[in-house]
């Protein structure tokens, strides 16, 4: 399959370079903030667990599953966020997610008990979810093509700040009394969703969720805003509504048949009855999630300060300072990949990234290894913490943002709300997988071997997105179906040839060993 001669975008249209849409790139950074919940959570925790276990005495398999539930908590908010954003929109779906992270973080830090605890995680879970499926969906929706590339990064690069923001509360805290450092570690998580609710407020609503409701003047005033040129806001109005079917001649609300007001019935039954390029986008959506976090990278910003003790950081103090220069190593790369994504490719950039991720993982691995036979090498533990870095840049360059903005931009629109549902249900299912089975993964098959086994997945992942994934950087979203369609068809022609082409062999193989059985006789 060629898909670089397939999928490269025309010449012409890439060698423009619109001036930069301040409307579309604010929109987009109001609605990426909401990502702040999510690596947050993730990165406070890491320092939490340490001071909870010690303050309510419980066990290491209590502390997995403290850790981890939240993924599994958070699909109810990823599988209804679809549906709410097809019923009330956009915007107000992530004013829902800033108020319930709001009440689980308020939760967890005046948890008196275990289950207290895992109530609050259970409600943050949710705002989590609905956080992480909604923004990249909005801001896919509202960017123009030449930076939807770069701003479809942007809740990655919030979900770094928020890592960030996490590790500085765990180190700012740590040194109060035990049971009051982890409490506000937690409470400080409900002060971000106050100033995102109210930002989000200020932001305009979806256009293709305007049109989807017959609001076409309204859609207009947002895509004229949002888009590089007049031209480009005319033509985006036309595709989304031929993507819905509503007719050319239908200019204004009033002319908008009621039958084609969408609040997303019937995207469920064609998600899982889909057509075959719906079929592959499915595939390539899906599967990029579940790579992402199936090789390890929650296990590694979440139990870092394990692996810096493995590797020779014994105080507490001192690993949770570790644990912030990991967040700083996130929060760095996301920007270079915002940087490039729009004009080295999605491709490059994921493919880069894994190279990176599986040799930090192997190395990482080799190192521990080390460890475990030569304690005293102490090379062999800056080596160590020197690959848990070089793992969290590879990732953030790559596999971070561009799971989030390729499985955003290539889904359908009458499907992209709750396709990215399922999406984002894969990657914290799989997250959720992970985190609560690192420690005991690793005290059946060492640390050392935890981390090959990521590595192994980290292999399978640059294979999936080698094979499975088309280069999408500046093409509409309304032309993703026809370019999976168009790949797919491409494998279809290319495996009957092949077939033909055994089958020509094989009937020349025959009709030689005819002749030459002639011949003998």
């Amino acid at each position: 399959m060629n898909i670089e001669k397939t999928n490269s975008p025309d010449e012409a249209t890439m060698s423009k370079k619109p001036p930069r849409n301040k409307y579309a790139i604010a929109s987009a950074l109001l609605a990426s903030m909401t990502s702040i919940l999510s690596g947050y959570d993730v990165a406070v925790m890491s320092g939490a667990q340490i001071y909870i276990q010690k303050n309510l005495h419980i066990s290491d398999t209590q502390i997995e599953i403290l850790a981890g539930i939240i993924n599994l908590y958070s699909l109810v908010g990823s599988l209804a966020a679809g549906r709410t954003s097809d019923l009330i929109g956009r915007r107000y779906t992530m004013v829902l997610a800033a108020a319930i992270f709001f009440v689980g973080a308020l939760l967890m830090g005046i948890a008196p008990n275990y289950a207290i605890l895992m109530l609050g995680r259970f409600v943050a879970g949710v705002g989590v979810g609905y956080a992480l499926t909604i923004a990249p969906v909005y801001t896919a929706e509202v960017s123009p093509a030449s930076l939807r590339g770069c701003l479809t990064s942007f809740p990655e690069v919030f979900i770094n700040s928020g890592i960030l923001l996490g590790y500085v509360a765990n180190f700012a805290f740590a040194k109060l009394p035990i049971n009051l450092n982890w409490r506000l570690m937690f409470l400080a998580g409900a002060i971000p969703p106050v100033f995102l609710a109210a930002g989000v407020l200020a932001m305009p609503e979806s256009p293709r969720w305007l049109v989807m409701q017959g609001q076409l003047d309204e859609a207009k005033r947002v895509l004229f805003k949002t888009s590089d040129s007049t031209e480009e806001a005319e033509q985006r109005l036309l595709d989304i509504k031929h993507t819905l079917g509503i007719p050319d001649d239908c200019t204004d609300d009033k002319s908008v048949p009621m039958l084609k007001r969408s609040s997303g019935e019937g995207v469920w039954k064609e998600l899982l009855r889909p057509t075959p390029s719906v079929r592959r986008i499915l595939i390539a959506a899906l599967g990029l999630q579940f790579f992402q976090q199936a090789s390890g990278i929650d296990s590694v910003v979440l139990y870092s300060p394990r692996v810096f003790e493995k590797a020779g950081i014994k105080s507490d103090n001192n690993s949770l300072g570790a644990t912030v220069a990991v967040g700083f190593c996130k929060t760095a790369f996301v920007l270079v990949s915002v940087f490039f994504v729009d004009r080295v490719g999605r491709r490059a950039l994921l493919l880069a990234s894994s190279a990176g991720m599986i040799i930090s993982l192997l190395t990482l691995g080799s190192s521990l290894a080390i460890i475990d036979h030569y304690p005293h090498k102490k090379w062999a533990g800056a080596l160590s913490i020197t690959m848990v870095l070089t793992f969290a840049a590879s990732f953030a360059i790559g596999y971070g943002p561009l799971a989030w903005v390729y499985s955003s931009e290539i889904l359908p629109l009458r499907l992209r709300a709750q396709g990215a549902s399922m999406g984002t249900a894969v990657n914290r299912i799989t997250s959720g997988l992970i985190v609560m089975t690192f420690i005991s993964l690793y005290k059946a098959i060492t640390i050392a071997g935890s981390f090959y086994l990521y590595a192994g997945v980290a292999t399978l992942g640059a294979i999936f997105i080698y094979f499975f994934l088309p280069e999408t950087r500046g093409r509409n979203l309304e032309d993703m179906e026809v370019l999976f369609k168009k790949v797919a068809d491409e494998n279809v022609v290319k495996q009957n040839e092949e077939v033909a082409s055994v089958l020509v062999g094989n009937g020349m193989e025959k009709r030689e060993a005819g002749e030459l059985d002639v011949a003998a006789k």
